[in-house]
């Protein structure tokens, strides 16, 4: 071990902690993001394609790579509490082993994970709204997308272990380094040596190595708090899964169903609507991830605050956690919702030169984004549960707000009213008041009054 009060959120302004570790890792969301998002900018923009058929080709791929991620989400959202309330209560050695565990099982997923789907893909892809002009994008860019598995679920997976340390700041630093290649190299192969979709996923996979081995090169170093050896990677103990899997399952679940949503999107809108409203539903997704990144990263800096001060049994400091998170979380969504409400136009543009994409897309990114306020109550209550271990609640609003309302909405609602593609756009906003708002009074009346001084 080593730098042992490093991390330590036991005292200093809840506030100031909060932000401390999510202004980093808000950066560090934001090249997470960077990776899929400037892909699209550049593909939106590629001559040659028209009506945005190759970013509407890559978008099919999103549930995809959302299935990827909530497998990944398994066992870091799930290690990475328990590993910080290990340590607010003074206990290193689990703290060392449940790190172990998590980085022995992503390199796992990573690897069965890219195998899997790769022998899979053609029936997938056109089971989630592939036609025959879009499915050689799609299916160029997963293939080689899926080389880099290993590094997506280690480097993304792993990096949250860096965070509860406390160096956020060089979580972001590496994951930046990656974006950073990401960005430089998109243009040189979509636009100077005209690969393509193929050169946007080139990019991405290669940057991602990049960050991966920043991560490893970390934990695996004398800087780190909890210093990972390669003994204690050879002997993982299997029997924390029974912990680290049913709290990790919240974050899986979203993720998953996050897939599931999108699949069920796609799949409606290229019958109702064809491959033209499967691309602006590209864009709104690419908008959506950009505009989350602030009250993500506010809710991923407030979890280790939260699970450590929760851990050393200082539940005043976890009111205060909570009540911050949710406050902020609050003013940034009504912010971005009046943004997005004067002027969708200029996120629709971000995306797309496509004059017919533009044009049709300004209703449905309004009708999406009616609802985002909520939102902020969704990923309080969810984040709060977390991060108090609370897996059972975590799982069961995971799947309410996506698998209960968003999924069947989707299916009926484009039958009904004469709303057609529409209602498809309409399923968001209903099922954020709906589960962001059932989320969060759960949370507030069921756990936080509860909690004593």
């Amino acid at each position: 071990m080593r730098n042992t009060s490093k991390g330590d959120f036991a005292h200093g302004k809840i506030s100031r902690l909060i932000l401390e570790q999510a202004i980093p890792l808000t950066l560090a969301q934001l090249v997470q993001v960077i990776y899929n998002i400037v892909d699209r900018v550049y593909l939106g923009h590629m001559p040659g394609v028209t009506e945005g058929v190759a970013l509407t080709g890559v978008g099919i791929t999103f549930p995809v790579i959302s299935l990827i991620a909530a497998f990944t989400n398994l066992f870091s959202t799930g290690g990475a509490p328990l590993c910080a309330i290990a340590r607010g209560r003074g206990d290193e050695k689990r703290a060392l082993s449940i790190e172990a565990t998590t980085m022995v099982m992503q390199f796992l997923t990573g690897l069965i994970c890219g195998v899997a789907i790769f022998a899979l893909q053609k029936p997938i892809l056109y089971l989630l709204g592939a036609s025959d002009i879009t499915y050689p994008y799609a299916s160029t860019y997963l293939s080689i997308y899926l080389i880099g598995t290993v590094f997506v679920t280690m480097g993304t997976g792993m990096n949250g272990f860096i965070n509860l340390q406390g160096y956020a700041s060089i979580a972001m630093t590496y994951m930046m380094i990656g974006a950073g290649i990401n960005i430089l190299l998109d243009p040189l192969f979509i636009f100077v040596l005209h690969t393509g979709v193929a050169g946007a996923a080139i990019a991405s996979v290669f940057s991602q190595f990049v960050s991966c081995l920043f991560v490893l090169r970390f934990l695996l170093g004398d800087r780190a708090v909890i210093r990972l050896r390669i003994t204690d990677l050879l002997k993982p103990d299997f029997r924390l899964l029974t912990e680290i899997i049913p709290l990790g399952l919240a974050g899986f679940i979203m993720s998953a169903t996050n897939c599931l949503v999108q699949a069920v999107c796609n799949a409606t809108l290229s019958i109702h609507g064809g491959d033209l409203y499967v691309g602006i539903m590209t864009i709104i997704n690419s908008v959506r991830e950009m505009i989350s990144l602030p009250i993500n990263g506010i809710t991923a800096g407030a979890q280790p605050v939260i699970s450590f001060n929760y851990g050393a049994k200082k539940n005043d400091r976890v009111k205060q956690g909570i009540r911050f998170m949710s406050l902020v979380g609050v003013i940034y969504t009504g912010f971005m919702w009046t943004l997005i409400m004067l002027f969708p136009h200029a996120f629709l543009t971000m995306f797309s030169t496509e004059k017919k994409m533009i044009t049709t897309g300004q209703l449905p990114i309004m009708i999406y984004f009616a609802g985002f306020i909520f939102m902020a109550l969704q990923f309080a209550g969810q984040s709060s549960f977390v991060a108090l271990g609370k897996a059972r609640q975590s799982i069961f609003f995971s799947i309410f707000r996506k698998v209960i309302i968003v999924v069947p909405l989707t299916l009926i609602l484009p039958k009904f009213f004469g709303l057609g593609v529409l209602g498809v756009f309409l399923a968001e906003p209903i099922s954020n008041f709906i589960g962001g708002s059932a989320s969060f009074l759960t949370m507030y009346f069921g756990t936080y009054r509860k909690m004593r001084e």
